[in-house]
């Protein structure tokens, strides 16, 4: 595989430019929100050289300390330090949007998983191993280069694997970070990327200040003003904020909220799950199709679009709120050296997160792992584009399995 390039190029810092990028993207990242950052890092480090891997490992190890959809604040970072707001905007659109639409489709239309090819979910499953395989690979190399971080690798992986707790990649980045402050010494001067950041710090108190002020006023104002619509925004806004590990984490949340309010029906649901597993972008789009399948006074679409905004409204806040603070402490040596042990924490998280649940529900046998090799030479040596391998390794799979 070729070299990694550390230095970031100063190009496409536009908003359409972002939009665009991202929009490609959210068409085509299958996988979950661990693929996404295979896909993100494919995109940003590698091939367009937006920012270094290190530079990369810090946004995710950020975006991992905060609550909500971790790959989606991920892109809002990226499109933020690119573009400014409307970059954020962009990148947000862009990877969301097309998933939020095929789902609000899905949920006027009535769609069920079993109308959907198991063969090419299948296979979708497969690409998103290669992709996380492809990351897990390229970022050891960047990040782990001695074996004390090797050593912080493994012990990640295995604490993740081993203790079944939403809150344990919490903990593991945080001793981590302890680790790395205790034992590792960064160099005087260590390079690190300029992220331009168009955000005061004084404005990221605001946005912070907002954050929590909807937290805890909506709840009030649905005490005081009681009304189906402003409860709707309630819910969707307390589960945006709430979520560590996102992805799946958002399901059982979501449940409580719809399901056992009689706001949809389990069958409903179970099928906008279906569906939601057979469409690139962030699982958090799945408040899309729950909006379009309740009835709330609204259209459907527009139901739909204002669960969306609200469960995501919370990632944008948050992101806006601590990446001016982040950067600066990130530039001080004792960080620096907590950034260090955290990166290779991070690889750890993603390499347990290659084992479960995507090699344990993708890889059943010799065919699907054959695949999976194929896609992962494919992506690695050959540099075919991630887009590509995930179309035509879907198409392996239903014409396999139909």
């Amino acid at each position: 595989m070729g070299k990694t390039p550390t230095q970031p190029v100063m190009t496409d810092r536009n908003t359409w430019s972002v939009f665009l990028v991202f929009l490609r993207l959210g068409l085509t990242s299958f996988g979950g929100p661990i693929a996404h950052l295979g896909y993100f890092r494919d995109e940003f480090v590698v091939r367009r050289r937006w920012l270094s891997e290190r530079g990369y490992a810090d946004l995710v190890a950020l975006c991992q300390f905060l609550p909500g959809p971790s790959s989606s604040q991920v892109g809002i970072a990226l499109g933020l330090t690119r573009a400014g707001y409307g970059g954020a905007l962009a990148a947000w659109l862009g990877f969301t949007l097309p998933s939020a639409i095929a789902l609000i489709l899905f949920a006027s239309l009535l769609l069920h998983q079993s109308n959907l090819s198991p063969g090419m979910l299948q296979g979708l499953k497969i690409a998103a191993v290669a992709v996380v395989a492809q990351a897990v690979w390229g970022m050891a190399r960047s990040l782990c280069p001695d074996r004390l971080r090797v050593t912080i690798m493994t012990f990640s992986a295995i604490t993740v694997l081993l203790l079944a707790s939403i809150w344990s990649p919490l903990l593991v980045l945080v001793v981590a970070g302890l680790v790395g402050v205790a034992l590792l010494k960064p160099a005087i001067g260590l390079e690190q990327d300029v992220l331009s950041v168009p955000v005061s710090r004084r404005t990221g108190a605001l946005a912070l200040s907002l954050f929590f002020a909807l937290l805890i006023g909506l709840p009030l104002l649905v005490a005081l003003m009681p009304g189906q619509l402003l409860a709707l925004v309630d819910s969707f806004y307390r589960v945006g904020s709430l979520v560590f590990g996102g992805g799946h984490v958002v399901l059982p949340l979501l449940q409580t909220e719809t399901v056992d309010t009689g706001l949809v029906n389990v069958d409903m649901f179970l099928a906008g799950y279906g569906a939601t597993q057979a469409v690139p972008g962030p699982l958090f789009t799945f408040a899309a199709f729950l909006g379009a399948a309740m009835d709330s006074g609204l259209p459907g679409w527009v139901n739909g679009l204002l669960c969306l905004v609200v469960i995501f409204l919370p990632s944008f806040l948050m992101v806006i709120g601590i990446l001016p603070f982040w950067e600066q402490l990130r530039h001080n040596l004792k960080m620096q050296a907590a950034l260090a042990g955290i990166n290779a924490a991070v690889v750890g998280l993603l390499l347990a997160a290659l084992y479960q649940p995507m090699w344990t529900t993708a890889i059943r046998g010799p065919g699907d792992f054959a695949l999976a090799l194929a896609a992962l030479v494919a992506l690695t040596f050959w540099k075919l584009p991630p887009w590509l391998v995930v179309a035509a390794t879907a198409g392996i799979g239903w014409a396999l399995q139909g």
